[in-house]
């Protein structure tokens, strides 16, 4: 007579199940800030701890704007706005998964101070100053990522020239915006150690814990689908290479054990030839640009110096790449 109740069982394992992967996977109690000084895990990371920590407080340091908007969902989107030079191109900077614009922008934001290209650093849905407590490894963020666009073009006009660029999760948000109607002027995409897709990010993560990742990612994906009402098979970054019709620069260290490089050179391969394609032996996740410094800035250089709306605005230093 208690046959029914057994029959629960299962059910109930499954939810609870597809509740813990959606806490430890998507959701962000938003309650306790993080700190941008704070140590970072690794050795990689722990070698360039000091570095990590000058470029974050430049930016900490820089007199800005807080500017919000509201997201195509409801959510109140924030930002940190840095005015370097009327008339210059804007660069929208993301951040990364369970990180802050604060410390992930630093070194977009150190070139882009440098050539006097004005930046807008921007918190991500569920982080930081920004509204939501869902995570959606890009999925709902291109959106925003169109939202900030539209904010720059309103408020600067829809003549100014804008870089997107972002790190990791923001790197892989800023390729798969690369699927909406992005405006013409949206000049160029900076993507640094991009995931090619989230099913692929998520299994990669499931193995590194020993977790059967055919058993554990439709679990995941049924969690974002039933209590994030999204589809993780949406989008991803490699639709984004395939569709773009804005040049993309992707960059990625070698010794990335997060992200793999192979990541992006799949994105290489597979895009519709509008990436180039930059690798950086012996770093770490997003530590390329604080492990090759002076290259990494001549790249930058010479792919903008390529662009025409940014070359004739801009005025390029001497640097002797090492």
């Amino acid at each position: 007579m208690y046959w029914w109740l057994l029959a629960l069982i299962p059910v109930i394992l499954l939810i609870g199940i597809c509740i813990y992967c959606f806490i430890r996977c998507f959701y962000a109690a938003n309650k306790t800030p993080i700190d941008p000084y704070g140590p970072l895990h690794g050795q990689q990371y722990i070698a360039l701890q000091d570095k990590i920590y000058v470029w974050t407080r430049n930016v900490d340091d820089t007199p800005f704007e807080t500017v919000t908007i509201q997201s195509y969902d409801g959510l109140t989107l924030a930002g940190r706005y840095y005015h370097f030079r009327d008339g210059a191109p804007v660069k929208i900077i993301f951040h990364g998964y369970r990180s802050l614009a604060l410390r992930d922008s630093a070194g977009g934001f150190a070139i882009s101070k440098t050539l006097g290209i004005n930046v807008l650093a921007i918190d991500q849905r569920a982080h930081g100053s920004s509204g939501g407590h869902v995570i959606t490894f890009g999925i709902r963020e291109r959106h925003d990522c169109l939202s900030w666009i539209h904010y720059v073009n309103d408020r600067f006009g829809s003549d100014t020239p804008i870089i997107l660029s972002g790190l990791s999760m923001g790197a892989a948000t800023v390729l798969m915006a690369a699927t909406l109607p992005l405006p013409d002027n949206v000049v160029c995409i900076f993507a640094d150690s991009p995931y090619s897709s989230p099913k692929e990010i998520i299994k990669k993560v499931c193995k590194d814990m020993h977790l059967p990742a055919a058993v554990v990612y439709p679990l995941i994906w049924l969690s974002a689908r039933i209590l994030g009402g999204f589809n993780l098979g949406e989008t991803s970054a490699l639709d984004g290479v395939k569709a773009s019709k804005v040049p993309m620069m992707i960059m990625h260290g070698e010794e990335d054990y997060f992200v793999p490089c192979e990541m992006s050179k799949k994105l290489h391969a597979h895009s519709n030839g509008m990436t180039t394609l930059a690798t950086y032996p012996g770093a770490g996740h997003g530590l390329s640009y604080m492990k090759y410094t002076e290259v990494y800035e001549q790249s930058i250089y010479d792919y903008l110096a390529a662009i025409p709306a940014i070359a004739t605005s801009v005025t390029f230093p001497e640097v002797k790449a090492k």
